[in-house]
């Protein structure tokens, strides 16, 4: 697992070894960017369950101006920390590590807009995809705001969230990503 593009290319990554978390493939982490934008002026993402944090770094590498991550396992807030410092982000990525649930009053507390949002639960956990529809009634995304979902291909997500329409559907294997835009 490495940043595929930006000013970290090719800066290889850790990963939390066994099944507590599952990494973004480079194949499918490279489709995500390519049709959300390959590079940004700016912006904020956010990641409510952040794993290696890799999404939210290829994000940085690309041009966005910083980062939320929620992660629950101390494990992997070790890794995305130890990520995090060998990309030299320790001021870009805002590590939390609770229960992706308690992301929306944290954000709310910052008065934080999010321009991109990653929702990547655990593939059996299909109730947190219902943190999407949340964000969008706490007024937490901007207008331009895209959600990104990685999901199993057996999961079927709904067509909106609020405003938010699903603009590509794709399916990687047995990995499906869904984007929703206004």
């Amino acid at each position: 697992m490495r940043i595929i593009s930006g000013e970290r290319r090719g800066l290889p990554l850790k990963s939390l070894k066994g099944e507590s978390t599952r990494p973004t493939s480079d194949k499918v982490k490279e489709s995500i960017f390519n049709i959300i934008g390959p590079f940004f002026r700016g912006g904020i993402a956010v990641d409510f369950f952040g794993g290696s944090g890799a999404l939210s770094l290829e994000a940085l590498s690309r041009g966005l101006d910083e980062a939320y991550v929620f992660e629950k396992n101390r494990a992997a807030c070790e890794i995305i920390r130890a990520n995090r410092e060998k990309c030299k982000y320790e001021e870009k990525i805002h590590l939390y590590q609770t229960d992706a649930r308690n992301a929306l009053k944290i954000l709310s507390q910052l008065d934080v807009k999010i321009n991109y949002l990653f929702l990547d639960p655990p593939y059996a956990e299909k109730r947190f995809y219902a943190l999407a529809q949340q964000a969008v009634d706490a007024e937490l995304l901007a207008d331009d705001a895209i959600i990104i979902c990685e999901h199993d291909k057996k999961v079927v997500l709904p067509e909106a969230y609020g405003p938010f329409n699903i603009k590509k559907a794709n399916t990687y294997g047995n990995i499906a990503l869904t984007i929703y835009e206004k």
